[in-house]
């Protein structure tokens, strides 16, 4: 191998472990499956897919750096890639941050060669170089060469002649002379001091981008000018292109109109309490609770149906989003939070309908903190995105909450990567949520979009990204991601106030840039938040308020028993911080429907009020206890039954009983036509209180079971391409690596002819194979084999045989760095390796 690598695998072969290890870290998708040597890593890391993933992931600046590349000579020395990305006057920014853009596309094996011959991986160099078909953000157009291809050689020389250079004999001389004159400042400069005014403003139209033009059959003098001197180039029937070299030159030397070696500054920033910032956070992460826990209790009974299609109706959003006081938005986001947190699901029926599912139970019993954290967790690595709730799909349909198609892979990097930006803040400092979204530009200003789709939507060197999967532009899907992950995490109480609060640095790590982190250290972290979130969420009251106008107050949350008796008696009037309770006939009779009498209201209500019983509330329970199953409705059809004949007259005198079809069967019974619901239902409407009896004539307690669904698995996050791998098995795969390439590349000695042919596996008689292989276990040397496994796929090996016996060779694989045992009618052939070969 020369000093100088010829090829990228050559450069890979020189990398230290390390080096390959970072490769392989920031590639993931080159692992899958782990390539067998470095040529094959190489091979990979050049393929379309690969590379469009790995360019997609650049930086701004590091992007510029390699589109600079592209337009540049192959190979590149770099003072000429420094002198496109800082022009002629230069730029200590860029100046100081070049070497770090050439470091990370050397990384990610997107560049390769020493300084004196930078090269450009060949397809990154196809999916950024300038072409009519796919401009270059950059603005420029083709080479001179590219553009004069195909042009007559007589034209040449006229153009030559007209630009004030000496004829040639052969057209590719005088393309070469044209190129020359352009690059060269200060003969270019002469030449433009003759053009007209016109001609120079026309030159300057075309300068930033796009470079290509429309002409007549007759253009004008100063276009004329132009076309002569071939400042202007054909490029169609009625197109003209602006030359690369040409407008290099005008633009004083730069590639681009405006180089960013630094990102985006986070400012203005807004420094408060980090105290207050904390509270402020504890404060909406209770709100959430309490917002989640109202949902379930919506859903308790069986929430709405799911939509053939999947997902929740228009209908039934608007319904919870009103049952829980919000938005149809936000009601979108607390139910698919509810959904990723595994704590609602389809019932999977024939009539299929949501519902709470049996871990809501488990989690209503958990201490406020820890519900947090397992709300946090989920949201965390969600792809489920509820903000794109109601836009259309790609076929125009709506998408609904809850249903299919909501997933936008890039949703978790962008959640985390923004709190990420926060968490470099001071503690209790916030920025606008525009200066996120603008540093998220800069580091991934491709993401989500292909380059090609970017730079033909880039006319004039911008970037107009490609559609995304909802019909908004890629790049403006992850803005409004950002923007998302900003006000949802200020939703659930992550911040407060727009900067992060400490259980919300505690969630998201350690290491909040690891991307590897395992489950265990993923729980840990929502653990550590749960534990700093604690103290701050308020203490449950054990008792209220009551008052004489029929209310009752909770000065703040109620412990649960105490909220869930409460919330059988009494009616929640308005919300808050404090609920506020209003008790009415129907609601204290729903209370004795649940079993209990009258005495044990007032005992309850006496036990956790602060306030004495007033006397209009004991007159209600009283009131209604005493009215309460005087009727009595069984199943005939349906029957009532009551001591006090006066009443049943009463009813049966009442027009409004009419649709029941009453008759009297005895002075205490009546009998009704329609089904014992339904006479409940119409005599209460009427004002009286009847209790349902069973067939043995004892009193029905009326309390509603709670419906579940059967265990659920809460839904996955769709990965955005391969899962980051472990430094156990980056590790792993470069030592395969390694020892492929041993095994691909070690020296060998010649074998007899036709024993081997060129780039064929080793093959040799049974007996040969034998005797190479004992020889190979006394003198400890390692040969070179072909082998079929049982599969019948071959390969080729490089072992160190230890032992031979049974008709299995034990060796040492060097191409696998473990002992295995083959079969030696298995192996097709032995090859011994040159003596320093291994």
């Amino acid at each position: 191998m020369t000093d100088t690598p010829r090829t990228l695998a050559e450069e890979l072969r020189t990398r230290t472990d390390s080096g390959l290890v970072g490769l392989l870290r920031t590639r993931p998708d080159l692992l899958n499956p782990v390539p067998g040597d470095v040529t094959q890593l190489a091979t990979r890391a050049g393929t379309r897919a690969s590379v469009v993933r790995a360019v997609e992931r650049l930086d701004r600046f590091v992007l510029q750096t390699a589109e600079a590349l592209a337009v540049a000579s192959d190979p590149c020395p770099y003072g000429t890639l420094a002198a496109l990305m800082a022009g002629d006057a230069g730029d200590a920014a860029v100046a100081a941050e070049l070497p770090r853009a050439v470091a990370a596309l050397r990384a990610q094996a997107l560049v390769w060669g020493p300084d004196d011959r930078l090269r450009l991986v060949r397809t990154a160099r196809e999916l950024l170089t300038p072409s009519a078909a796919h401009p270059s953000p950059t603005g420029l157009g083709p080479t001179v060469a590219e553009a004069t291809a195909g042009m007559s050689p007589g034209r040449l020389q006229e153009i030559l002649a007209a630009a004030g250079l000496p004829t040639t004999h052969d057209p590719v001389s005088a393309v070469a002379a044209l190129t020359a004159l352009f690059s060269d400042r200060a003969r270019m400069a002469a030449l433009l001091d003759t053009a007209p005014a016109e001609s120079v403003a026309v030159l300057d139209k075309l300068l930033w981008g796009p470079p290509y033009g429309g002409v007549t059959d007759r253009p004008a003098p100063h276009l004329q000018w132009l076309l002569d001197r071939g400042l202007l180039l054909p490029a169609g029937a009625r197109n003209v292109v602006l030359p690369r070299e040409a407008a290099l030159h005008l633009r004083g030397g730069r590639a681009h109109h405006t180089p960013e070696p630094l990102p985006p500054a986070l400012a203005p920033a807004t420094e408060r309490d980090p105290q207050l910032v904390d509270n402020a956070a504890a404060s909406q992460a209770f709100t959430a609770l309490a917002t989640v826990e109202e949902l379930l209790k919506e859903w308790d009974l069986g929430g709405p149906p799911v939509l053939r299609a999947g997902g929740l109706s228009v209908r039934d959003l608007k319904r919870t989003a009103t049952a829980l006081d919000t938005t149809e938005q936000l009601a979108a986001f607390w139910l698919e939070l509810a959904y990723a947190a595994g704590l609602i699901a389809s019932d999977g029926e024939a009539d299929e309908r949501y519902a709470a599912t049996p871990s809501a139970e488990e989690w209503l019993q958990l201490p406020d903190h820890q519900r947090w954290a397992v709300l946090a967790a989920a949201w965390l690595p969600a792809t489920r995105t509820p903000g794109v709730v109601g836009t259309a799909d790609a076929k125009g349909r709506a998408l609904a909450a809850l249903g299919p198609h909501l997933d936008r892979s890039p949703a978790p990097e962008v959640r985390r990567r923004a709190l990420t930006l926060l968490a470099g803040l001071p503690p209790g400092t916030s920025v606008p949520a525009a200066a996120v979204r603008a540093r998220l530009r800069w580091e991934r200003p491709l993401r989500g979009a292909g380059p090609g789709a970017r730079a033909a939507a880039a006319p004039a060197g911008g970037t107009v990204p490609a559609a995304g999967a909802d019909g908004a532009p890629a790049e403006d899907l992850r803005a409004r991601l950002a923007q998302w992950a900003l006000a949802e995490a200020e939703l659930l109480g992550v911040t407060g106030r727009g900067a992060l609060s400490a259980h919300g640095r505690a969630l998201l790590g350690r290491e909040p840039e690891a991307a590897d982190a395992t489950a265990a250290e993923t729980d840990a972290a929502a653990a550590r938040a749960a534990a700093l979130l604690a103290p701050l969420l308020p203490e449950p009251l054990d008792h209220v308020l009551l008052q004489a106008d029929l209310t009752a107050v909770a000065p703040g949350p109620l412990r649960r028993p105490l909220a869930e008796a409460l919330g059988v008696l009494a009616d929640i009037e308005s919300k808050g911080g404090a609920t506020v309770y209003r008790f009415t006939p129907a609601s204290v009779r729903r209370a004795l429907d649940a079993g209990r009498s009258a005495a044990e209201l007032q005992e309850f209500l006496s036990t956790h009020s602060r306030t004495p019983v007033p006397q209009p509330l004991a007159y209600l329970i009283d009131d209604v206890a005493r009215r309460h199953g005087q009727l009595r409705i069984g199943a005939a059809a349906a029957y009532v039954r009551c001591d006090d004949d006066a009443l049943l007259a009463e009813i049966l005198a009442d027009r409004r009983a009419a649709p029941l079809r009453l008759r009297r069967l005895a002075p205490t019974v009546l009998a009704a036509q329609t089904s014992p619901e339904q006479l409940l239902d119409g005599l209460r409407a009427m004002g009286y209180a009847p209790a349902a009896e069973s067939a043995a004539g004892d009193v029905l307690i009326a309390r509603a079971d709670s419906y579940r669904t059967p265990p659920r698995t809460a839904p996955g996050p769709v990965p955005d391409g391969p899962p980051p791998p472990d430094r156990t098995l980056l590790e792993a795969a470069v030592r395969a690596i390694r020892a492929g390439d041993l095994a691909a590349t070690a020296e060998r000695k010649p074998v007899p002819a036709p024993a081997a042919a060129a780039g064929a596996l080793p093959r040799t008689t049974s007996a040969e194979t034998l005797a190479t292989v004992q020889a190979a276990v006394l003198t400890h040397s390692a040969l070179w084999i072909g082998y079929v496994n049982a599969d019948g796929a071959a390969s080729q090996r490089v072992i160190a045989p230890v032992r031979v016996e049974g008709g299995f060779v034990t060796a040492y694989d060097h191409t696998a760095d473990e002992v295995r045992t083959y079969p030696l009618h298995r192996i097709t052939g032995v090859a011994e390796l040159a003596d320093d070969a291994v």
